[in-house]
């Protein structure tokens, strides 16, 4: 019998020393885990939580206590509610931000939320994001603390985190269980962050084409700003590769800087550059702005590179109706008729000279 024992005693020896790591991964119960994340210009709020379920009790003074509170455990004698379940409900801003006006370094936080009774509510960011739920709070490892207002909201049975009123440069930041909704806005400086990330960037591999300057100062056109800099980065695509867009944005710049005589002189050096399509486009770009002698000096100048395709007929014959000249306006649209021209192109030949007044039965 003895002989028969040892190894069975060897055995749950065995069994029980591997408890610790031979353990197979099971669902999370009865607080899924979950992680929700926006982007907000090239910077992201990432929050990690676990959704309690309210199944049918009194969740605010009951089950989440009013104020701050001595739960018995760990060393914390004023815990505030978790803002979740299990572990530490954590938010992680990539680049700094403010939250409701008042500045957060970028980093890791344990999101905490002080619930009164009066429907104000105090949104807590901790240093300490690693400890399990409130136990361990301190409140001299606040990095920030904001006091919001809580909102009526549609019963919400999981706890959820969404963001809601998404701008260029910010988002809010909403936490709902139960019918309470506790908002908090976060801001970013998108356009401070995206050029910092730009001259960073353009220290690296990107900055030795064509693209990675001409990106960044496209950036700056789009957004009219930083035009001194942006002038810097188009001459630097320039310099790499001298084409229709460097010229194209150096001109832009110098048009949002007021300096037109400058900006024509780009323009026109982008002309010399363009290829059938550009050219087309910046005869619009020039109607757009009611410069029509200059859409005309550009459709005229692709009608005489390329006279035997109908689209730029086409284009040019708008630009003459634009200026009132409807003779030559007709007398364009006809001839973008005879090239065979694409549907799209044939249809919209069609159109103009119909509101002209011309008989087009023979065309259709």
């Amino acid at each position: 019998m003895r002989k028969v024992l040892q190894p069975i005693a060897l055995v749950a020896g065995l069994l029980i020393a591997t408890t610790s790591f031979a353990q197979i991964t099971t669902p999370r119960t009865p607080s899924p885990a979950a992680q929700v994340q926006q982007t907000i210009g090239i910077s992201t709020i990432t929050i990690n939580y676990s959704r309690p379920a309210v199944r049918g009790r009194e969740v605010w003074g009951v089950l989440v206590p009013y104020g701050y509170n001595n739960l018995g455990f760990g060393t914390a004698t004023e815990a505030p509610w978790r803002a979740g379940a299990n572990e530490n409900t954590t938010i992680t801003f990539s680049d700094n931000a403010k939250v409701e006006g008042q500045p957060i370094p970028a980093g890791t936080y344990a999101l905490f939320v002080g619930v009164h009774e009066d429907g104000k509510a105090d949104i807590i960011f901790s240093k300490n994001s690693t400890s399990w739920g409130s136990f361990f709070y301190d409140k001299k490892e606040d990095q920030l603390r904001v006091q919001v207002q809580t909102q009526d909201h549609a019963m919400t049975e999981l706890l959820t985190y969404e963001f809601t009123d998404l701008t260029k440069n910010s988002a809010t930041v909403a936490l709902d269980w139960e019918k309470k909704r506790f908002p908090f806005k976060v801001e970013f400086d998108v356009d401070a962050i995206v050029l910092n990330n730009a001259r960073n960037e353009l220290r690296n591999a990107t900055g030795f084409s064509f693209q990675g300057p001409l990106s960044a100062a496209n950036y700056c056109i789009q957004n009219n700003i930083n035009h001194e800099e942006a002038m810097q980065w188009a001459d630097q695509a320039i310099a790499a590769n001298p084409n229709f867009a460097g010229y194209f944005a150096k001109a832009r710049i110098y048009d949002q800087m007021g300096k037109q005589s400058d900006a024509d002189a780009n323009y026109d050096k982008s002309v010399e550059l363009a290829n059938k399509p550009q050219l087309n486009f910046m005869g619009y770009q020039m109607m757009g702005k009611n410069r029509n002698e200059k859409a005309l000096e550009y459709f005229k100048l692709n009608v005489k590179r390329n006279p035997k395709d109908a689209n730029v007929h086409d284009s040019l014959g708008e630009c003459y109706r634009n200026m009132g000249d409807t003779k030559a306006a007709i007398k364009e649209f006809k001839t973008s008729l005879s090239l065979n021209p694409i549907q799209g192109v044939k249809a919209n030949s069609i159109r103009n000279l119909k509101e002209l007044g011309v008989d087009t039965s023979s065309y259709e």
